[in-house]
């Protein structure tokens, strides 16, 4: 009797806490793609037609639409970018929209945490606009879609599709100033910090000491104040090459950096090799 007292309460208590699971009507969508040097990342619900009409019914015309279903839909951009020729900062915005039967407006909103539209719109929470002419599709497209199409090096299309409307907004990305910066610098030779690295690193690695102290000299004449931990590696260096006066005055201006940043670990640093090197 204890026993099955027991399993009806187990069942009881199962039955309870279990939760039924089912598909959404609205499933959610995720599309990431690379345009040049930017990454460009989509969220969307998806809902479906089921044998609605769409333009200017479910979706109503001259009225802004969540474009969607359920949570904003947005797009994130990783560099700054323009999009229809304006330009808009790095950043994920809310992606909405205002049809009609021959115009659409597509906008950028600043505040992509509503649930749909905003209940009160704020146009000052508009980064940019695109007016963009709808084109009829031969394909019915039975689910909502936004995508990223006609790639190029500096741009693509944001492309939102439903039944047989489509629309396609330009947006561009930096990719040949990008590309441009890091051909001159690296024609431009090595930076300070390529230099200092490379110096540092021979040096612990036991690899060409005089090798090491050209790179050092060469990165600690390219910086216009080196830092106090940069110092302490040029100290170091110069006291394993045997250049200990020059070690000496590079760890007294890392304390006195030390000191003024209150980096108590590198003003002992200092303070030990500056007493190890018999420094007056």
């Amino acid at each position: 009797m204890k026993k099955l007292l027991f399993c009806l309460s187990f069942l009881s208590l199962t039955a309870i806490n279990a939760q039924i699971v089912s598909p959404q009507p609205s499933p959610s969508a995720t599309v990431v793609q690379t345009v040049g040097l930017s990454e460009v990342t989509l969220k969307y619900s998806r809902p479906a037609m089921r044998g609605r009409t769409i333009m200017g019914d479910l979706v109503p015309y001259n009225t802004i639409w969540r474009t969607g279903a359920n949570a904003n839909s947005t797009i994130a951009v990783s560099t700054d970018f323009e999009f229809a020729g304006t330009p808009v900062t790095a950043g994920t915005y809310a992606v909405y929209t205002q049809p009609s039967d021959n115009q659409w407006e597509v906008y950028l909103y600043a505040k992509n945490d509503n649930w749909g539209a905003p209940a009160n719109w704020d146009p000052n929470l508009v980064v940019a606009t695109a007016t963009v002419s709808p084109q009829k599709t031969e394909r019915v497209m039975s689910s909502f879609s936004m995508a990223i199409h006609e790639i190029t090096n500096n741009g693509a299309h944001l492309e939102i599709s439903w039944d047989q409307t489509r629309v396609a907004v330009p947006f561009s990305v930096p990719t040949d100033t990008a590309v441009m910066t890091s051909i001159e610098k690296a024609l431009s030779g090595p930076s300070a910090t390529d230099y200092y690295t490379a110096a540092v690193y021979y040096m612990n690695a036991g690899k060409d000491i005089e090798q090491s102290l050209e790179w050092m000299e060469t990165a600690m004449s390219q910086i216009d104040k080196p830092a106090f931990w940069q110092l302490r590696q040029q100290s170091l260096l110069y006291a394993k090459a045997g250049k200990t006066n020059k070690a000496i005055a590079a760890a007294k201006a890392s304390l006195e950096g030390a000191k003024q940043a209150n980096n108590a670990d590198y003003i002992k640093m200092n303070e030990d090799s500056l007493k190890e090197w018999g420094a007056q």
